[in-house]
């Protein structure tokens, strides 16, 4: 090879080299740009989302703010306890994940616990049950008053609620036995009937709560959600019943509400219960909030005496399947889909009215019998309301509004719904069934409630929740949620 040559070669690998580092740069050229438009759509994406939910929210709350509480009175039984808070990956992050999930009626070991836990939290669903070991479940409670996580707050369906309605602007007198942190908690238009607390300790319920897509082993959580567990064995007893009663007929609330019967899991039912219905006067509206049941026998005597004998229902979305299958077939669904369809839901809503309510052969009775005339339940993407318009309930839509809107504040623990921390769930729009040719409703931002009336006598509302992404507290969701649709429908 001569110089020529030498200088030719040398000049071809110049040239492959810098068309090489030209490729490169353009590819590197490409990806900055292909960054720059992604990351500038999921910003127009996510401006896009605010705007929307702004719409959304600035119309629920014109319809919330059109609506105040009037001057109500509202019964609230049974029982209180005091809820200990606590993250369950912190409980559990020395204890090594069950290999299988399986369902018990109550606790006894801390293998079963893992077993219970490890099914409900890849679910995402709530659930409530009895640590018969009481040696394991003090260890557990000394546990978790040691964790950063760990903190009290006042417990029980019955004070939860209490607290909302007190909060709405009722005047509410709460069944339960007084201890001294329950009345430390008490809101100035809050009273107490039950007696004072006797035994050794204060009943105790354990909150172990989770977040969506924590993992525990190979166990993956799909919603945020909690597991609660207990030794009580005052409030199953419904100890502060008696005085409660006796204290109703002058108190002559305009609503009852029964919570806290699932505590009676595995005790015999008390019948101080359907009593006190009795004895109200037509003119008191009664609503029962269903709970975590698993021991049917229970849930039978609850179905004979408490739900054909109440004007209101509120439920979730795994008690609703639970009160359905138990009517329809005579058993308990023990975990259940856990962002259902709304089609769904109100299919399985018109079904209990069919054997409850008035949608059946009754109709509205003029006697002292009572039949239900409204139902609410709580999912956690939307609420669904419906009633008989027949009955005194009113405020229907108003209140399907209310209940989405603390859904929100009750999680985020916020006064206020900030829709930074929020996110919607809902489709663009529901069908009215599951059954074919039945309709479709299509959401509206600017009118994002929907209410239409079937069969010319019921009234069926749906209000989207716009969902919290900052999640301080599940516990106690259900019970707001529900007290703050009631507030205004009485």
């Amino acid at each position: 090879m001569n110089k020529n040559d030498d200088k030719i070669f040398y000049t071809e690998s110049n040239m492959e080299g810098e068309k090489a580092i030209g490729i490169t740069t353009l590819i590197s050229f490409l990806i900055l740009i292909f960054a720059y438009l992604n990351s500038n759509s999921n910003f127009n994406a996510e401006n896009d989302l605010q705007k929307r939910l702004s719409q959304i929210l600035d119309a629920m709350l014109e319809i919330e703010n059109d609506h105040a509480v009037g001057k109500v009175r509202i019964a609230v039984g049974y029982g209180a306890c005091n809820d200990l808070f606590v993250k369950a990956s912190e409980l559990l992050e020395n204890e090594s994940p069950p290999s299988a999930t399986k369902h018990y009626g109550h606790i006894q070991t801390m293998e079963q616990l893992k077993e219970m836990y490890a099914l409900f939290f890849s679910s995402g669903s709530a659930a409530e049950r009895f640590v018969s070991n009481e040696t394991l479940f003090m260890e557990l409670v000394k546990r978790a008053e040691s964790l950063p996580s760990g903190r009290y707050v006042l417990g029980g369906n019955a004070p939860v609620m209490a607290k909302r309605f007190a909060m709405e602007g009722g005047s509410v007198m709460l069944g339960a036995k007084r201890n001294d942190y329950l009345l430390k908690n008490l809101l100035p238009n809050m009273a107490v009937s039950g007696g004072p607390t006797s035994g050794s300790r204060d009943d105790i319920h354990l909150i172990m709560e989770y977040y969506k897509g924590e993992k525990w082993g190979d166990y993956l959580s799909t919603r945020a959600n909690r597991f609660i567990i207990h030794n009580d064995i005052s409030n199953p007893k419904l100890s502060s019943s008696l005085e409660f009663g006796k204290e109703l007929e002058s108190f002559k609330p305009h609503l009852l509400v029964i919570g806290g019967l699932q505590m009676m899991d595995n005790y015999p039912y008390a019948e101080e219960v359907h009593r006190q219905i009795f004895a109200l006067p037509k003119s008191t509206l009664v609503h029962f909030e269903m709970a975590s049941f698993t021991d049917e026998a229970l849930l039978k005597d609850l179905n004979k005496y408490v739900t054909p004998n109440v004007d209101s229902l509120g439920m979730n979305e795994q008690e609703l399947p639970n009160l359905f299958t138990l009517l329809k077939y005579g058993n308990v669904s023990v975990v259940s889909h856990q962002n259902p369809r709304v089609a769904e839901v109100l299919d399985q809503m018109r079904e209990i009215f069919r054997f409850l309510g008035s949608k059946g052969e009754k109709s509205i009775p003029e006697h002292h019998d009572r039949i239900l005339t409204r139902m609410h339940v709580h999912t956690l993407a939307f609420q669904a309301i419906m009633v008989d318009l027949r009955s005194q309930w009113k405020n229907t839509r108003a209140a399907v509004t209310k209940a989405a809107l603390v859904a929100h504040r009750h999680v985020c623990h916020k006064k206020e719904v900030e829709v930074s921390h929020s996110n919607i769930l809902m489709d663009e729009g529901f069908s009215l069934s599951t059954h074919p040719n039945t309709g479709r409703v299509m959401f509206d931002d600017l009118k994002p409630v929907s209410c239409w009336i079937e069969d010319t006598h019921y009234q069926i509302c749906i209000a989207p929740v716009l969902v919290c992404t900052k999640v301080q507290q599940t516990a106690g969701g259900g019970d707001n949620i529900s007290a703050a649709g009631l507030v205004l429908q009485i």
